[in-house]
């Protein structure tokens, strides 16, 4: 494949540097990325075994942060790659003429065709509200706005997941999202700024169903060995999110970042995905999805805005969420 053509070649004239020449290569991601227990260390110590380069992450809140940040700072950022932004946010991304054309290609295994020049999927999921399986959780975002059901959410204007929600709302709801929020007001809790402070108040009995993905059930299964939670399955469908990579165009390493990010597809990366990031791989290793991921929900109907409808509908479903909370 082509890009793994390139990976190889890119590794081999590297292999000769010497010890003070190896390049380093920085990447702004989201916390969770990092953490100990997250994708970051295991992908570091891939990559630069094949790279002979030095691979830095840089914590940089949840996605919706990350792209405040890298437009903050612009052309002189320190970064080379931005890695957690995804749908929502790639078309404002690309507008701020930041990014450079990565030239990637793959065969994806996700719902949706993936053609965007300057972001390549390296994973995919679907929001859920996950509970314990003991709690009679609603069947609809109808009906949790109508549930005395208590709910942890985070907020769209610095999370992925919160501007997640935000969009799974509208396109569900379309004009109606406005009275949906107003409904969903009195369930929730608090708005956290990402998703782990969220997720761990639910964790400690804070509220009955968190803001998370279809997915998230799976590592209590497989790293803790509990199988009591679940995420509730919406008549609605749920919203999808494509998690993406991009290189910026003032980057000093531009060949290590086109290296990186077709690592990214390789199966030393997608392999490490779906039990650390416990997301679905956007290509499908050869070993296949990991036992305990065929226990979880399958949504009846994925929702996805284009990037584009997602841009031009942000302004106003955050205001329709601002006017609901505010009451």
């Amino acid at each position: 494949m082509k890009h793994l053509a390139y990976a190889t070649g890119f590794f081999a004239t590297f292999a000769t540097a010497s010890l003070a020449e190896i390049p380093e290569l920085t990447v702004y991601t989201y916390d969770s990325f990092v953490s100990e227990w997250g994708p970051g260390p295991k992908v570091e110590a891939a990559f630069e075994a094949v790279c002979d380069c030095d691979l830095k992450f840089v914590s940089a809140g949840d996605g919706a942060a990350l792209l405040s940040r890298i437009r903050l700072e612009g052309k002189r950022s320190e970064a080379d790659v931005v890695l957690g932004l995804d749908t929502n946010l790639t078309s404002m991304a690309a507008e701020s003429g930041l990014f450079a054309p990565h030239g990637v290609s793959a065969k994806f295994d996700m719902p949706v065709t993936w053609e965007d020049p300057r972001f390549v999927p390296y994973d995919w999921g679907y929001f859920a509200f996950v509970h314990k399986k003991d709690f009679a959780a609603p069947a609809s975002l109808k009906a949790l706005a109508e549930s005395d059901a208590k709910i942890l959410i985070q907020d769209p204007r610095s999370s992925t997941p919160g501007l997640g929600l935000l969009m799974w709302v509208k396109a569900a709801y379309g004009d109606e999202a406005g009275a949906v929020w107003e409904g969903l007001a009195d369930n929730i809790v608090t708005v956290t700024k990402g998703w782990s402070e969220a997720y761990g108040l639910f964790l400690e009995g804070e509220a009955d169903m968190v803001l998370s993905y279809t997915t998230s059930p799976a590592y209590h299964l497989i790293a803790e060995g509990d199988a009591g939670k679940t995420a509730a399955k919406f008549d609605e469908g749920h919203y999808m999110q494509v998690e993406v990579a991009g290189k910026l165009a003032s980057s000093d390493q531009p060949d290590l970042a086109d290296a990186f990010l077709a690592f990214m597809l390789t199966d030393a990366f997608q392999d490490i995905i779906p039990t650390t990031n416990w997301m679905y791989p956007a290509v499908t290793p050869k070993a296949g999805l990991p036992e305990g991921f065929d226990t979880l929900i399958v949504p009846s109907k994925a929702l996805l805005l284009s990037p584009d409808e997602a841009a031009s509908l942000r302004a106003v479903a955050l205001e329709e969420w601002r006017n609901a909370l505010s009451q």
